[in-house]
């Protein structure tokens, strides 16, 4: 198995935000970042159960974390918001996220899954890759987002 090469929304996510089957408002839910190593294999089409914290290629298992560092579950993402960034095209971005000190250690980690921890289940929105193996050893681990936002939508 393996992490992938590409960052992706999930297809099912947006099915269930559009048909009005799940609740997510991207502006005020508190949505959160967890890192994963190298042992799941993500999908853009993985059924919305399938995209969960905890469930699917995101199994705790395949989690990637230290302690208060960056904690298991993930941190939450600050300042995310949704904005319109010309006539049509939406934009839902956050603050780069930075461990919460100086003396994390994580090793092996492929990418994240960025999901809403306010729904019951935890509900995936989407996944990224980044790039390869990165680590940390006593420092500071930074995931920065594109220029253009975490996910970005051309109406």
């Amino acid at each position: 198995m393996a992490f992938g090469t590409a960052s992706e929304i999930f297809t099912n996510t947006m099915l269930d935000i559009f048909q009005n089957t799940i609740a997510m408002d991207w502006g005020s839910d508190d949505m959160f970042v967890a890192l994963y190593g190298n042992g799941g294999t993500p999908a853009q089409d993985a059924s919305s159960a399938n995209t969960a914290y905890n469930a699917g290629a995101w199994v705790t298992a395949n989690e990637i974390y230290d302690g208060s560092e960056w904690p298991q579950a993930g941190q939450a993402l600050d300042t995310d918001a949704v904005s319109i960034v010309s006539t049509y095209n939406l934009k839902f971005d956050a603050a780069d996220e930075v461990s919460t000190g100086t003396s994390a250690t994580l090793a092996s980690v492929y990418g994240c899954l960025v999901y809403d921890n306010t729904l019951s289940p935890k509900q995936g929105f989407s996944y990224h890759y980044f790039g390869g193996s990165q680590s940390v050893t006593d420092g500071t681990f930074t995931v920065v987002w594109n220029s253009s936002g975490i996910a970005s939508l051309t109406l």
